[in-house]
């Protein structure tokens, strides 16, 4: 039979509170994956910068620029999908989604190639529509 013991008189110690900021390196590397996430739409580079806002300058600069542009095309992309059901007119739309998932992607892929040299990027043609829109709320 077992008995109890006392505890012992280590000390353990939490976690932060506060997450730790990036170092140059992981900025830049997120800050990648946040434009190459474009081809899949807004929702990576709008979970990367909620996540890292505030822990790196370079990361939430380029996630927030990256979501910036990816935001509309999205919505074009989700509608056009949604609209290319209907019958008779249907393809129209299926080719809007396939041209607006090209440029999407197209675009991407350069911005991300561009930050992983480190240096910032801007889409041509960006609409800012994310922070219209946060710009909005407050």
């Amino acid at each position: 039979m077992k008995t109890a013991t006392a505890p012992s008189s280590t000390t353990y110690k939490g976690s932060s509170a506060t997450a730790a900021h990036l170092s140059v390196s992981a900025d830049r590397n997120i800050a990648t994956a946040a434009h190459f996430g474009g081809v899949l739409g807004c929702i990576p580079a709008a979970v990367i910068y909620y996540l890292y806002r505030g822990r790196g300058p370079f990361t939430e600069q380029e996630s927030r620029e990256a979501l910036d542009f990816t935001l509309l095309p999205t919505l074009v992309l989700a509608i056009s999908i949604m609209l290319s059901n209907i019958p008779a007119i249907g393809w129209i739309f299926g080719l809007i989604a396939a041209l607006a998932w090209t440029y999407l992607a197209i675009s991407a892929l350069v911005a991300g190639i561009k930050v992983t040299r480190g240096n910032p990027y801007q889409y041509k043609g960006n609409t800012r529509l994310f922070s219209k829109l946060t710009r909005r709320g407050k």
